[in-house]
This record gives structure tokens, sequence and C-alpha cells, in this order.
């Protein structure tokens, strides 16, 4: 009899967040399925692990299924470390990270630690994908993403990933009509206009809160933003070298 998939799930938002109990339940349709997720919400570390601190990862039991499950103290990163290095017997042959409860496409794919989880598994040469559900509440709807979630995923298990390149997959807030499909694409240029708000605590010191809002500076039609915007689901292959070749040649002429 041939072994399942081995299928490592994590996220960002937390073991107990709606987001990875809705993977989880998909992947347990597609192999063997152990979790590793942090014990309290983590977005926004990017890449970060734990190096002056301990890291704990124990044990519990949170939905009924035949998933193993595992809470982590550290980062997202730190999770996807533990898992391959210590609670699993074997390298996984799928890493997903997400649902993510909110968009990880244009520049958030920099910021995010569902993302960070995926890059993590990719470093380690895991075909890894970040799923996002572009809804920030915690009752948002994934159920009609799960299809796609699992045919993008069961395509991976089949097919592999190109080396060095993990999958960034952002599905669109759910406003009750049937998704249009699915779309391969390229990140989008835009950023982050970003305000701090200053206050005053009691005892008159300042402290900030960060706001701000997503602006998407890409006049194109062939990026992951407007593919989100069309109501497609966007796919977008990511790599982990950041080496900006096609500038290399001209850098290297500068006299240093």
């Amino acid at each position: 009899m041939a072994e399942k998939p081995l299928i490592l799930v994590c996220n960002d938002d937390g073991i107990t967040a709606p987001g990875i109990r809705n993977l989880i339940k998909v992947m347990n349709e597609l192999g063997d399925v152990v979790v590793v997720a942090p014990d309290s919400p983590q977005s926004g570390m990017g890449h970060a692990i734990t190096i002056t601190g301990i890291l704990r990862c124990d044990p519990i039991r949170i939905d009924e299924g035949p998933q193993s499950e595992y809470s982590c103290s550290g980062t997202p990163v730190d999770c996807v470390k533990l898992a391959v290095n210590v609670v699993l017997d074997r390298k996984p042959d799928l890493v997903v990270s997400g649902i993510n409860h909110g968009s990880n496409a244009s520049i958030n794919v920099i910021y995010s630690g569902t993302m960070s989880a995926a890059m993590e598994g990719c470093l380690e040469g895991i075909p890894s994908i970040g799923f996002s559900l572009c809804d920030f509440a915690w009752d948002a709807d994934f159920k009609p993403a799960l299809p796609y979630i699992k045919k993008i995923a069961a395509k991976v298990l089949a097919e592999g990933l190109p080396q060095d390149v993990v999958l960034n997959v952002n599905i669109p807030k759910f406003t009750g009509e049937p998704y249009k499909g699915i779309k391969m694409t390229r990140q989008s240029r835009g950023n982050w206009e970003e305000e701090f708000d200053s206050r005053k605590d009691p005892r008159d010191r300042n402290y900030y809160w960060l706001t701000g809002k997503f602006v998407n500076y890409d006049a194109a039609k062939d990026h992951d933003e407007q593919a989100l915007a069309d109501y497609y689901i966007s796919v977008v292959p990511v790599k982990s070298d950041l080496t900006a070749h096609e500038h290399l040649n001209r850098l290297v002429s500068w006299e240093l």
C-alpha cells in the first residue's frame, strides 16, 4: 500500500484561527497531516526567528480529526524549523500555510508570517504554498475557497514546484457569487502609505499605533491585485533568490 503524502500545516494567525482549522480539514483529504502552528497571533512577523529565548512545542488537540497538532511558542518560521528538525520523523511532501485572514498580495508578501512559513518550507527543499483570503474578519466565509485550495495543493503534490519557488495564493473575499476561476499572475507594484497615530500613556510618555492604507501603483492589468479585483483567485510564483539578476552586469561595472 502506497504511503500517504505527509503534509505540514502552519499559519501566522495562531493555531485556533478559523483559517487554519479550515485548511486542516482540506489537507486531511489529501494526506497525513501534522499541524505545527503558533500558540498566539504572529501576523506581520515576516521571516523572524527566535534566537534570544526558549521555544516550546507542545501536543494539543483542538478539533476532531486524524491530524496531529502541536502548539508552538515561536514565530511561523520557528514552527516550520521545529517541525522539520524535531517533530517529524521524515521530511514532509508539502508545506501549506494559512488560510491567512487578510490579503498577502503585492508587497504584503514581504511582511507576511504566513508566506514566510511557506518560504521556509521552500528553503528546506519542500514544495510549499501560502494561502490567504482577502477578508480580515474572524468569522470570514472560507468554505467557497476550499475546493480551489484542494485543487492547487493536489496539483503541487502531483507535479511538484521548481526549485526555490513557493506559491502565493490569494483568494478574494466571498461576495455570494461563484469565483471566476484561478489566474497565474505576477506580484503587483504597490506599497503602504503609513501613518503613526501618536498618543500619551498615563505617565505622559508617547506611544504609537501604526495605521495606513495600501496603494497599488501598478497601471498594468496582469498582476495579482487586478486578478483579485476581477474576482479571480491569484497564484504568484515567488522566488527565494532576491538577486536583481537583470541589473547585476551594470552594477558590476561600477568602480568601487
